[in-house]
């Protein structure tokens, strides 16, 4: 995935800007993950409508775990969305926004992959998945209101929401 990623790049343009802006996409990723998780996906809506159009979104998940069909987020709502974020990097970053996005999209598939795994594999012989898991899961059955990184604490810490 990440050479896919770094295939995007004009083939005139060094590897290592290239990779540079990649690690910064994935990172962007990392701000964006744990922005959606905590002020969309965690935002308590007033009206009925609003309800259960956040139980659609993120409510069912919390209720329901280990539910396998609703851990990612759908084809039909993901791929319209990878589209739309392609084309606005690419327009408002030229060729820098191709490796930016690349990066970007590396961390979405990994958030996706591990918050899977999470949910449904041990992680025990992975020393970080272990701990990831554990902190993700402390998310979702002690405190959901802290925690909300799924792929790095980073943003916890710098926001003060990390889970005791």
């Amino acid at each position: 995935m990440a050479l896919v990623c770094l295939a995007w790049v004009p083939l005139a343009a060094s590897f290592w800007p290239a990779a540079a802006l990649g690690a910064a996409g994935f990172l962007l990723w990392t701000l964006a993950e744990y922005i959606l998780h905590r002020w969309l996906f965690h935002y308590e809506p007033k009206t009925s409508f609003g309800q259960r159009l956040h139980w659609l979104i993120h409510g069912y998940h919390h209720a329901h775990p280990t539910d396998g069909d609703r851990i990612v987020v759908a084809p039909w709502a993901s791929v319209p969305l990878t589209i739309f974020l392609y084309v606005a990097f690419t327009a408002l970053l030229g060729e820098v926004g191709r490796s930016l996005f690349g990066g970007f999209l590396l961390g979405y598939v990994a958030y996706d992959s591990l918050h899977y795994a999470i949910h449904h594999h041990s992680l025990r012989r992975l020393p970080l998945g272990r701990r990831l898991k554990g902190y993700h899961l402390r998310h979702h059955f002690r405190d959901d209101a802290s925690g909300f990184g799924v792929t790095s604490r980073l943003w916890d810490r710098v926001f003060g929401t990390l889970t005791p």
